[in-house]
């Protein structure tokens, strides 16, 4: 069965067209009207090696908040829907990512109940244009809707734009090892039996 996925997502404030392979070779097409966070979409999706196309069109006059929370929240329902009821993936994900001069220990759970632990403190607000509490904002909507525990500490790191990827890569990374086929755990890879979010 293939473990893909497409969600439309129509709000007054957005409108999201997402598709997602998890089973994928890294290919991208993001255009959520937001250059940077377009870039950080584009390094999950090769991290992570799912394939992903995303064409929103927000409300980016007012910011880019909504922009990027509700492609987290689409990028969530997707991956749930992807997985399914979670038989046979490996469930936990880890990675320490070195960026130049930073570094982010991540790790990801897909056990069906979410948690989003970002230890991570920005230099500078911006980025180029863009906010970077919506670091936060993105992996916390993602994680609410993929039933996903999502944590990230920053060891150390100088550089805003650094620190970000580490974080995106870091996380890709331990996105790829948490959905992976486990050859030796056919079934639910928990003791009590199931990873509904219920």
């Amino acid at each position: 069965m293939p473990r893909a996925s497409t969600v439309i997502r129509t709000t007054k404030e957005t409108d999201i067209r997402l598709t997602l392979d998890l089973d994928g070779t890294g290919r991208a097409e993001i255009a959520t009207g937001i250059g940077f966070f377009d870039h950080m979409l584009t390094l999950l999706t090769g991290h992570a090696l799912i394939d992903l196309t995303v064409s929103c069109k927000g409300d980016t006059h007012v910011d880019g908040h909504h922009t990027v929370e509700d492609v987290g929240r689409a990028l969530g329902f997707a991956v749930a829907e992807a997985l399914g009821d979670r038989r046979g993936i490996r469930r936990y994900g880890h990675c320490v990512l070195p960026m130049d001069e930073s570094l982010v220990t991540a790790a990801v759970d897909l056990g069906g109940r979410s948690a989003c632990v970002l230890a991570v403190e920005f230099p500078v607000p911006v980025i180029g244009a863009f906010d970077s509490q919506l670091v936060e904002v993105f992996w916390e909507s993602f994680a609410a809707t993929a039933g996903a525990n999502v944590h990230a500490v920053l060891h150390h790191g100088r550089n805003g734009h650094h620190i970000a990827e580490a974080v995106f890569k870091g996380l890709a990374r331990s996105l790829r090892m948490a959905v992976e086929l486990d050859p030796r755990q056919p079934g639910i890879p928990s003791t009590k039996g199931t990873l509904t979010q219920t």
